[in-house]
C-alpha cells in the first residue's frame, strides 16, 4: 500500500520508510513560525525553559503582521520583545513594518517554502503553506517553544481525505469558492485532525494564488493541513524566488484515503458564508438582500495581485456605494508595489477605497476596520465567528474578491454581472 502527500512527508522527515494514519512520530522540522501575538509567549516559554540558542537561526521566521504598525502601547511591547529577540538570536528572516507583509503571504513569496518540507506555526492559519506541497500546520505558541529548541516536534500521523474537482470554473468562480463550498458540504469539523490533499483537472489549473486561498481554510474545516502535489504551477512559482533544492512530492497512485469527495465545477456558484459559520454557505444566487455597511478585500487568505486584480476590475470606472466604508489590505509589499505599478492602486483610490499597508487589520478584530454593534460586513478573510470582527453584534460574510468588490458598489452583497 502506498502513501499519500502527507504520509511521506511525515515518513521522510521521521528518518522511516513509512508510516500508518495513527501512528505517532517525532520529525525534524525545516521552518518554525510565529507573528506578534503568538512569538512573545514562545519567547518567554523558550527562556522559562533554560534555552539560550534557537535551534538553527535561519530556519526561524518572525513576522509582526497582527497589530503592525503598532496599534497600541500593548502592541508596541509585543513587536519590542519580538524585535529584541530576533536581534538577539541573529535570526536570518526577521520581517519588520516596511519590510513585511502578512505572514502567510510572506513566507511563500519569499521562497521560504518548499515542496516536502514541514511547516511549522503559531497560527491556526500556517496550513496555507500546503499550496506548495509542505506538510504545513499551525500549533501552539508552546510548541514553537520547543520547536525554536530541539527543531523537532511530534505528530500524530492523520488520515488523509481527497477532494477532486473536476470541469471548468464558472465565471467569477476562484479557489476561495471551492474551499467555502467544501465546508459548506463537510462541515467546520469535516475534516478534524485529517490532511486535506486537493486534486483534479480543475486544481491543475487553478493559480498558486488559488491553491494558496483553499490551503489557508483547511483549518476552518478542521483540517491539519490543507495540500497539493507539485506541478508546474508549483515549478513556475518557485522559479526564481529560492535556489535551495527540492524534489516534487505526489501521493502515491494506490495510496489509501478515509474519504474521496469529487465536484463538479460547472455545478459550483461563488458562494457566501453566511454569519456565524464558514460552513453556512450558500450559493451567491440564494444570498437574497443583504444590506452591508464594509467590504473589506485583503487578508493572508485572498490579498494577493490576482485577487487585487480581480477587485480593480470590478471597481475600476465605479465608487463604493454611499454609507459603505471599503477596505483593502495588499498582503505584501511586493503586492503593494506591484499593484501600484499596475495602477490598480489609483483605481481603488477613485472607486473611494481605503488602502492599508501590509497587515491583519480587521480579520480578527485587530484595528483599521472594527465593525460596531449591528453592522455589516463582506469580507475576503477566512472566518466570521460571532465578534470576529468587532462587535459580538455585528455580522461579516465571506467571500471572494470579485464578490466583494461588486458589493461594495452595490451597497448589499450581489454579482459584478449586476454591474
Amino acid at each position: 500500500m502506498g502513501m499519500t502527500i502527507a504520509e511521506k512527508i511525515l515518513a521522510a522527515h521521521a528518518g522511516l520508510d513509512r508510516v500508518e494514519p495513527g501512528q505517532l512520530v517525532e520529525a525534524r522540522l525545516d521552518r518554525v513560525l510565529a507573528n506578534d501575538i503568538t512569538a512573545p509567549i514562545a519567547i518567554r516559554e523558550f527562556r522559562q525553559a533554560g534555552a539560550v540558542r534557537v535551534f538553527d537561526p535561519q530556519r526561524i521566521i518572525l513576522v509582526p503582521d497582527h497589530f503592525a504598525p503598532n496599534k497600541d502601547i500593548a502592541s508596541a511591547e509585543q513587536c519590542k520583545l519580538v524585535r529584541e529577540f530576533a536581534r538577539e538570536q541573529e535570526l536570518t528572516h526577521y520581517f519588520e513594518v516596511g519590510r513585511m507583509g502578512i505572514e502567510h503571504a510572506l513566507v511563500p513569496e519569499q521562497g521560504l517554502v518548499l515542496p516536502g518540507e514541514i511547516i511549522v506555526g503559531a497560527d491556526s492559519h500556517t496550513c496555507t503553506h500546503g499550496a506548495l506541497g509542505a506538510f504545513a500546520t499551525g500549533v501552539g505558541s508552546t510548541d514553537v517553544a520547543a520547536a525554536m529548541i530541539t527543531g523537532e516536534l511530534w505528530f500524530k500521523v492523520p488520515e488523509t481525505m481527497k477532494f477532486v474537482f473536476s470541469g471548468q470554473l464558472r465565471s467569477w468562480v476562484s479557489g476561495k469558492d471551492l474551499i467555502l463550498y467544501i465546508i459548506g458540504d463537510i462541515g467546520v469539523d469535516g475534516a478534524l485532525y485529517r490532511a486535506m490533499e486537493f486534486g483534479g483537472d480543475a486544481i491543475d489549473r487553478l493559480s498558486m494564488d488559488g491553491r494558496l486561498s483553499m490551503a489557508n481554510m483547511a483549518i476552518e474545516a478542521g483540517g491539519k493541513c490543507g495540500i497539493f502535489a507539485t506541478d508546474a504551477v508549483t515549478e513556475s512559482y518557485l522559479q526564481g524566488r529560492t535556489d535551495q533544492p527540492w524534489q516534487p512530492v505526489a501521493a502515491d497512485a494506490d495510496a489509501a484515503y478515509c474519504a474521496v469527495k469529487h465536484y463538479c465545477c460547472e455545478d459550483i456558484e461563488p458562494q457566501v458564508a453566511f454569519p456565524h459559520s464558514p460552513d453556512n454557505t450558500r450559493p451567491l444566487s440564494a444570498v437574497g438582500m443583504v444590506p452591508i455597511h464594509q467590504a473589506v478585500i485583503g487578508s493572508c487568505t485572498n490579498g494577493r495581485i490576482e485577487d487585487l486584480r480581480s477587485a480593480a476590475a470590478i471597481l475600476k470606472g465605479r465608487t463604493a456605494a454611499p454609507g459603505v466604508r471599503l477596505i483593502i489590505f495588499p498582503a505584501t509589499q511586493a503586492i503593494y508595489l506591484q499593484a501600484l505599478r499596475e495602477g490598480l492602486i489609483e483605481i481603488f483610490i477613485e472607486a473611494e477605497a481605503v488602502v492599508s499597508t501590509p497587515t491583519c487589520g480587521p480579520c480578527l478584530g485587530g484595528h483599521m476596520g472594527i465593525l460596531a454593534r449591528g453592522e455589516t460586513a463582506i469580507a475576503t478573510t477566512n472566518r466570521n465567528f460571532v465578534g470576529r470582527m468587532g462587535h459580538p453584534e455585528s455580522f461579516v460574510y465571506l467571500a471572494n474578491p470579485a464578490i466583494t468588490a461588486a458589493s461594495a458598489v452595490l451597497g448589499r452583497i450581489g454579482s459584478p454581472d449586476e454591474l
